[in-house]
């Protein structure tokens, strides 16, 4: 399923697919990058994520909350899944 294509915006190859690829594909792991870095605002992380990775926030978290369920992206960066489940997690609690 995510063979080659496996560039930015790539729309067949997200984190539910499963492919010949054990690793995650190149917006997946970008997605994860943008994840993990500290951002003084929603404003400049949202204007990143339309700039970088070419879609809406809206996307952009739809991914990011497949990907913390993706073993893959565990063992691609565990610190920022590990961090993003508990948060998810707490929120969870919280209703």
């Amino acid at each position: 399923m995510s063979g080659g294509t496996e560039g930015a915006g790539g729309s067949g190859d997200g984190p539910g697919a499963v492919g010949s690829s054990p690793g995650l594909s190149a917006r997946d792991e970008a997605v994860l990058a943008v994840e993990r870095r500290s951002w003084p605002g929603p404003g400049p992380k949202e204007r990143a994520i339309r700039e970088r990775l070419g879609i809406s926030p809206t996307r952009y978290y739809q991914l990011l909350n497949a990907l913390l369920d993706d073993p893959r992206a565990l063992a691609h960066d565990p610190v920022t899944v590990n961090r993003l489940r508990r948060v998810r997690d707490a929120r969870r609690a919280r209703r």
